[in-house]
């Protein structure tokens, strides 16, 4: 198999990590320059329920939103060429975390409790975050989840603050160091002059 199929070989690319990490944003730009089709889990299961998870959590409660969530997943690992942005809880199940590992190019997008709430502060959409205290409510989930993100995802890449599309780029860094990403096909330009016509 030559390195340019490489990547085509693997059905899925999954972004895994916190509310607010970014997961969608880079993941609709890494499906755009990957060539692939871009799913949002968080999208899917919407569309399954009828309702948006906020109401769902709240009418149902978390583990029935978390049984619908598994369910998504196993359809969503199946498609190919596809780049998957996660829920940030998907990694609470053993199921999942499995399937993200075994059946995905698993990327945990990294950031810190103080970054995340700078980004989700105004955010009502997120049912686990209305409390008295979001930034303790954050550093809490981190302290859960980060063990399992680590343990799931075959990469990790620290967000910080840079812009989208360096995020995007230090992911198909990753991807190329790994040999699953051709870079004559899918050019990085971190490091490099771009071509010009």
């Amino acid at each position: 198999m030559c390195e340019s199929e490489l990547i085509d070989e693997i059905s899925v690319v999954s972004l895994i990590g916190m509310p607010g990490g970014g997961k969608s944003t880079v993941g609709r730009q890494l499906a755009r320059r990957l060539g692939r089709i871009f799913a949002d889990a968080d999208q899917a299961i919407e569309q399954r329920v009828s309702c948006s998870i906020a109401t769902f959590f709240e009418r149902e409660g978390e583990e029935r939103f978390r049984d619908v969530e598994t369910e998504v997943l196993r359809d969503l690992v199946n498609r190919p060429r596809l780049v998957l942005a996660t829920g940030g809880g998907v990694v609470l199940r053993e199921e999942n975390r499995r399937l993200l590992s075994e059946r995905t190019v698993c990327i945990y997008l990294r950031s810190n409790p103080e970054e995340l709430f700078r980004r989700v502060r105004h955010d009502r959409r997120r049912p686990l975050l209305q409390v008295q205290d979001p930034l303790g409510r954050l550093r809490e989930m981190i302290a859960q989840r980060d063990p399992l993100y680590r343990q799931t995802a075959r990469y990790v890449v620290e967000t910080g603050r840079p812009s989208v599309t360096t995020l995007v780029n230090m992911v198909l860094m990753q991807l190329e160091l790994a040999g699953l990403v051709d870079p004559a096909t899918v050019p990085s330009p971190v490091g490099r002059p771009m071509a010009t016509d």
